[in-house]
């Protein structure tokens, strides 16, 4: 595998990945802005729209006929919380040259498609084709309404929005469902004039063999562009609030969820991380061999921690009786770990289940960009190898001092609606 990052100016990088083990080509292109209540919906809305039609193809159908044709090429596009920041991705994914029919050029084809979509979109008189904007607005209206469908989803935002409140994290990186229905057109076509324009630009290529013409059209097409990239602040510890706070809300639910937020000041997140998978993230953790196996106090038990916002979450699936003794054995367990009561072998199952992770960053395209995404949010570029190495090093001391930095900041209640005694 051969890695090289290029500075293309103006807050642009661009990230090369050779590795001729694949036979597809991929490409990532990051936007990254800061979280808002009034931007987050028409944003996504914009970078949508981008892999629905261009001005060479101006319907969903011609798109698809054409990349059905390049070998059923994809193009697609994702948005996510880093942070502070949203992070809205436009994607595609191609069969490389070599291993195409009669010499055709898929790369050359896909890159111009791409150039169009991403600076040719399909838009007029300061405003994105209606068809097209109807689609991708349906797909964000539905992505919404998921949110809420998933009810374990769900109380992990609302736990999210409780911790974060007054904090751009506490957004979804959708935005809302009253932004979504307000949009329009023209604004989704502004939106995507300011993202071009200031947002910080982390563009991923991913191939069996090295192709230069792909950092050079990006490098041309900006070159066209007035950017003014505006900075933006991924790494944010959130603070403590001075007094616990509990949220509760009623759902027609046969299964009620709770998620505990804790939060931490330490910058330790390899310790943070060692802590969570020995806390609640196995089938050999203490969470779920105590509270949930031993005790049988709930459906489901688990951890995880954002190193980002030195946050670390713990939700369960519960009967509405069992949840103060959950919660109270959820905190034990939590005490157990900053007494110092962790095995060798929860340690080294630790490990176990942290290289078997790493091991599988580069069996696909899309790990190789995740990674590498991951590095420049943290400002930290390191091989996996690297990565691994430096979670062998964590001590049972910096475990347990990673526990003893953990405080109870708020508790989301998702509960079953009570029956009424007649």
């Amino acid at each position: 595998m051969i890695y090289n990052r290029t500075d293309l100016g103006s807050g642009i990088g661009f990230t090369s990945i050779i590795d001729s083990k694949f036979k597809t080509c991929s490409l990532a292109v990051y936007f990254l802005t800061e979280l808002s209540a009034e931007t987050a919906a028409v944003n996504n809305l914009a970078a949508s729209i981008l892999t629905v039609s261009s001005s060479r193809y101006r319907t969903f159908a011609a798109l698809s006929e054409k990349l059905s044709e390049l070998y059923g090429a994809g193009l697609s596009s994702t948005t996510r919380k880093k942070g502070n920041a949203q992070a809205l991705c436009v994607k595609a994914s191609w069969l490389g040259n070599k291993y195409a029919l009669d010499g055709e050029d898929t790369g050359g084809e896909m890159r111009e498609l791409i150039r169009d979509c991403l600076f040719a979109p399909n838009a007029e008189n300061g405003e994105f084709d209606a068809d097209s904007f109807a689609i991708v607005k349906k797909d964000l209206l539905d992505n919404i309404s998921s949110e809420f469908n998933d009810k374990r989803t769900y109380a992990l935002i609302q736990a999210a929005k409780t911790a974060y409140r007054g904090e751009p994290s506490a957004i979804s990186s959708y935005g809302t469902r009253e932004a979504a229905v307000a949009a329009t057109a023209s604004d989704a076509y502004r939106a995507y004039k300011e993202l071009i324009r200031t947002a910080q630009i982390e563009i991923y290529y991913v191939s069996p063999e090295k192709d230069d013409s792909f950092a050079e059209m990006f490098r041309e097409s900006f070159a066209e562009v007035e950017r003014a990239p505006k900075s933006v602040n991924i790494r944010s510890h959130s603070p403590l609030k001075q007094e616990i706070e509990r949220v509760s809300e009623e759902f027609d639910v046969n299964q009620c969820k709770a998620v505990m937020t804790f939060k931490t000041d330490s910058d330790d997140r390899y310790a943070l991380k060692m802590l969570s998978i020995i806390y609640g993230e196995m089938p050999f953790s203490k969470l779920f061999l105590n509270v949930r196996e031993k005790l049988g106090l709930c459906y489901y038990c688990s951890s995880s921690s954002v190193s980002v916002k030195g946050a670390f979450f713990v939700d369960i699936g519960v009967e509405r009786s069992n949840i103060e003794t959950a919660r109270a054995e959820i905190i034990a367990q939590l005490d157990e770990i900053r007494s110092g009561n962790i095995s060798d072998e929860e340690i080294n199952s630790s490990i176990m289940a942290l290289d078997n992770a790493v091991m599988q960053i580069g069996d696909t395209p899309s790990s190789y960009i995740g990674w590498y995404f991951d590095c420049f949010c943290d400002k930290d570029f390191i091989t996996p190898e690297e990565h691994f190495r430096r979670f062998a090093g964590v001590t049972r001391e910096r475990i347990v001092q990673a526990a003893r930095s953990l405080n109870l900041d708020s508790i989301y209640l998702m509960l079953s609606k009570e029956v009424q005694a007649q």
